[in-house]
């Protein structure tokens, strides 16, 4: 297949000689050149599948890739390949290390709410918004490998004294609990190669070669975990764009390109920057904006695809006409064309831009779908179930205990919890060992005691079996056992009801066909399931609609047409941004939007804008007048003429009974 890819692309595909680095712009092929250089390691350079991984950071991604390799070698070569995230190798590597650590291997896997009650407790509030920024303290932390100890003999003032002992308490109960967190599943596996030579060398010869997705993305903990990994010898190939780099918010470290030269001197730098999405005009655009960035490595993406349209950059008086703007302009282009809905994409810097657009879609019945919606996982009745499954895995995981032993109702009360976690503090147990303790039994009411002491026998006797008999007949018995159809509807209207037992359905016919396909356990999937839930919810079904979405979730993503609103200064850059000197990545997330389009851009914004219900003046983005004045047809004051209102509903009428006529002839 090396014949298919173009110079640069073959170059990074067969380079073999050491660390090599392929700077992918947009467009440019970089999951082609992953997946060509996975067989060529395999059926050219006579390397086992086995001593391979393809890291990358989405179960999207990951599936993607692993798709897309299948089709180009047989099934039996490819046994044994790792294609994962960054954290299901952690949480593979974990499984088997756990007892270096202290852990046992059936651990459990916290998501954010489990992570949230847990600080909620120590922090002794229900603040959700103080609870947040402790959370994201404690994660950035964490990916920056500062460890509690180290966290607290930093600390420089009383609030990070207060961090460095919140997240030291937090850490503590985590390990009590024999739970581990998102970054856990990373830090930890450092920590341990970092301790133990013999542990980092079986792993080095297991995995011999590195394909690394995204690498822009990485944080220092991950970035550390490749180092790691490579060894002296180096062989990976790192596969990113600085820029795009655009998760500095969330720990992302771009500074990890300019590390990788520095640890690896003999890096092999290959570019690609031949783009196989965008108009010409689209990527001049482009590259116009990002050169005002400092540049670590200089590239310029170019297309043989054709000119294409100019760019319009359209001002509107207010952010109601802009809405009305994109959708005639969406509606007229798509009737002209008889395209699909979901050829067009509408890209915002934050989620509340998209209410006004949607208000306007609904009144014009426009079909569309939100990037970042609320995922399956995070649904109350799934949870509710993940609880039961999650105890059963770890009988030490006491968030999943209080939730499960409340979800349905089963007469234990508050006071009983209370008086059996206080019990559990004094002994330095977990609420469901506290149960069977002697001392904790004297402490309540018979008619207390009771509906814990079946619950906890009820669990029991599911843990035997969840070993050995098949996941979905099992869960099907568990939902029986706690009659949760039942309970589902005593306590919610008929129509709710039906859908969350629908959604419960799909969560079994799920994990039937996944411990029936890769013959596992109950408890196996319960783990994939945590994980699962941290990443992304299911995939969105492709459906003919108007995609929505934040310039963040649109990374990856490609449309042939694409609306990007609210260019303003404090929105793109941001307020924030601005205020703490991050317009650099601001100019990035702006350069990731104009290359998600194929053919056509519409670039928009508003003379006014409502803020804290007042009317404020806007002032257009800077990134607007940074852009290539050949390329772009200039609306509103950044063209010194008045802004263009929307067409009014008789203008629109006209307008369609226009395109009507023209059609007709």
């Amino acid at each position: 297949m090396l014949h298919l890819l173009n110079t640069p692309q073959r170059e990074a595909v067969v380079y073999l000689g050491g660390p090599c680095l392929v700077l992918a712009g947009a467009g440019s092929g970089k999951t082609r050149v992953i997946t060509q250089k996975i067989a060529y390691l395999i059926e050219k350079a006579g390397m086992n599948a086995k001593n391979i991984a393809a890291i990358t950071f989405t179960n999207k991604a990951a599936r993607e890739m692993q798709e897309r390799v299948g089709a180009l070698l047989p099934k039996e070569m490819l046994k044994g390949l790792t294609v994962s995230t960054f954290h299901s190798l952690g949480l593979k590597m974990l499984r088997e290390e756990a007892r270096h650590l202290g852990y046992k291997p059936q651990f459990s896997i916290l998501d954010s709410a489990d992570a949230a009650k847990i600080i909620s407790e120590q922090l002794v509030t229900t603040d959700k918004a103080l609870i947040r920024t402790s959370m994201s303290q404690i994660s950035m932390l964490k990916n920056d490998r500062i460890s509690p100890e180290k966290a607290l003999a930093m600390a420089q003032s009383e609030g990070e004294l207060q961090l460095a002992k919140l997240y030291t308490s937090y850490q503590d109960t985590l390990f009590a609990y024999q739970a581990l967190d998102f970054d856990d599943l990373i830090r930890l596996p450092v920590d341990l190669f970092e301790a133990n030579p013999e542990v980092l060398e079986k792993w080095q010869n297991r995995l011999r070669y590195l394909l690394v997705d995204e690498y822009q993305d990485t944080n220092t903990t991950q970035y550390q975990l490749v180092k790691l990994l490579a060894g002296v010898t180096g062989l990976f190939t790192a596969v990113g764009d600085d820029d795009q780099s655009i998760y500095a918010w969330r720990g992302a470290n771009v500074d990890n390109l300019r590390l990788l030269q520095e640890d690896f001197p003999k890096l092999q730098v290959i570019k690609l920057e031949q783009n196989y999405r965008s108009m010409a005009r689209i990527l001049r655009c482009a590259n116009a904006v990002i050169g005002n960035n400092p540049k670590l490595f200089e590239k310029k993406l170019w297309s043989d695809l054709g000119v294409g349209d100019p760019i319009m950059v359209i001002e509107t008086k207010t952010e109601e006409e802009e809405a009305a703007m994109v959708l005639d302009h969406l509606e007229s282009s798509r009737f002209l064309s008889n395209g699909k809905y979901s050829n067009y994409a509408i890209l915002y810097r934050g989620n509340h831009q998209a209410r006004i657009i949607e208000q306007q879609m609904w009144g014009r019945r426009i079909p569309y779908v939100i990037s970042g919606g609320q995922s399956f996982y995070d649904k109350a009745e799934i949870k509710d179930v993940l609880a039961y499954l999650r105890l059963i895995a770890n009988q030490d995981d006491d968030p999943a205990f209080i939730r499960s032993v409340t979800t349905p109702k089963r007469g234990v009360g508050n006071v009983t919890l209370e008086k059996l976690g206080s019990y559990a503090a004094t002994r330095n147990v977990s609420f469901f060992t506290a149960v069977y303790e002697e001392g904790f039994i004297h402490q309540v009411q018979a008619a207390q005691y009771e509906p814990l002491r079946l619950f906890c026998d009820f669990i029991n006797r599911m843990q035997d079996r969840a070993v050995k008999e098949p996941a979905g007949p099992l869960l099907n018995e568990l939902l029986l056992g706690i009659d949760f159809e039942t309970w589902l509807y005593e306590n919610d209207e008929p129509r709710p009801a039906e859908a969350k037992w629908k959604n419960i359905q799909d969560l079994v016919a799920w994990i039937s066909k996944k411990g029936e396909e890769d013959d596992k356990s109950l408890i196996d999937i319960v783990q994939t399931i945590a994980l699962i839930t941290m990443l992304e919810g299911r995939d969105e079904e492709e459906v003919d609609a108007v995609k929505l979405s934040t310039l963040h979730a649109s990374k990856g993503l490609e449309y042939p047409h694409v609306f990007l609103i609210g260019c303003e200064e404090n929105i793109l850059p941001h307020q924030n941004s601005i205020e703490s000197n991050m317009v650099e990545e601001e100019r990035r997330l702006m350069y990731v939007g104009i290359t998600r389009a194929q053919r056509t851009l519409t670039i928009s914004y508003c003379g006014k804008r409502r803020r804290a219900g007042e009317w404020q003046i806007t002032e257009p983005s800077r990134f607007l007048k940074e852009l290539p004045p050949e390329d772009v047809i200039i609306s509103g004051r950044l063209a010194g003429d008045k802004p263009k209102p929307a067409m009014t509903k008789e203008e629109r009428k006209a307008k369609n009974a226009e395109l009507m006529a023209r059609i007709g002839k």
